[in-house]
């Protein structure tokens, strides 16, 4: 995972979403790049400038606005000794697009030439990351998206735990998750009883990852109340877990909106870095 995507809202949880994004970026000496996004507002020109009032859909004020971003983005890299990207540097850096403020359909376009993008948990709050910018992510860039918790970890990815429903969301989430997975000390297999679609077991899963030198353990628990979120947050906090791997979205989007689901159970409430594909 040697480039690291992070789109900046100048909003409150940006910082623990920075501290994860070095923590990845530590173990991988990567180049770690910061984006400025924003909702999708049209551009437009004040309507009542009569009386003065600035408009946030501004030129001007989305001038300002990425202007924060960065500020906030590189005084965080200044004051953990992070270098600024260089020719030739091939060692832990940072950079920044300069490109001004941009939406979250260019963000999912532009991951796509990132090996993974650090998005904040969007549980709704005010301040948190928006739920579009993460699906932008997830649905657009064709990359893993590594999931920040709100209070940033002291450690990333030394006991992993895989949600294993068989889907082929998750086999992409594993697939992406294999440099990560190839420096854990425990990677755990997590199975729920009569969950998931039809497919390969965690047995077949561990023997895959043997075949690359990743030692990994199956465990299988029931899910009574069919909540299958709340038992996985439950079984990986049990674990001792500090990566949760998961597929996103094995159901459709509509249907977690009105029915719930795994993914939007996850994303609204994990304390412990996510990473997921669609």
């Amino acid at each position: 995972m040697k480039s690291i995507l992070v789109p900046i809202e100048d909003h409150g949880v940006v910082e623990p979403i920075l501290e994860t994004a070095l923590l990845l970026g530590r173990a991988f000496d990567s180049y770690i790049e910061g984006l400025a996004i924003t909702p999708d507002y049209p551009v437009v020109l004040p309507v009542d400038i009569a009386i003065g009032v600035p408009s946030p859909i501004t030129p001007e004020n989305r001038m300002e606005m990425s202007r924060a971003c960065r500020e906030r983005f590189e005084a965080f890299m200044v004051t953990k000794q992070v270098q600024r990207a260089a020719a030739g540097l091939a060692t832990l850096s940072y950079g920044w697009r300069q490109d001004g403020l941009m939406e979250d359909a260019f963000l999912g376009a532009y991951g796509r030439v990132f090996d993974v993008t650090v998005v904040g948990r969007p549980d709704g709050g005010n301040g948190q990351t928006r739920l579009s910018t993460v699906e932008a992510s997830l649905f657009e860039t064709g990359r893993p998206v590594l999931i920040a918790p709100p209070t940033f970890p002291q450690t990333l990815g030394e006991t992993v735990v895989i949600a294993w429903n068989r889907s082929t969301e998750t086999a992409r989430a594993v697939l992406g998750s294999i440099p990560l997975l190839e420096k854990a000390r425990r990677v755990v297999v997590l199975e729920l009883e009569d969950w998931g679609v039809p497919g390969p077991s965690g047995v077949e899963l561990v023997r895959s990852l043997g075949r690359r030198g990743i030692q990994a353990e199956t465990l299988t628990v029931p899910d009574p109340n069919n909540r299958p979120g709340e038992v996985i947050l439950s079984e990986a906090g049990a674990l001792g877990c500090d990566l949760l791997v998961k597929g996103a979205y094995t159901q459709s989007r509509l249907r977690q909106m009105f029915f719930g689901g795994a993914t939007s159970h996850i994303l609204s409430n994990t304390a412990i870095p996510v990473l997921m594909a669609h």
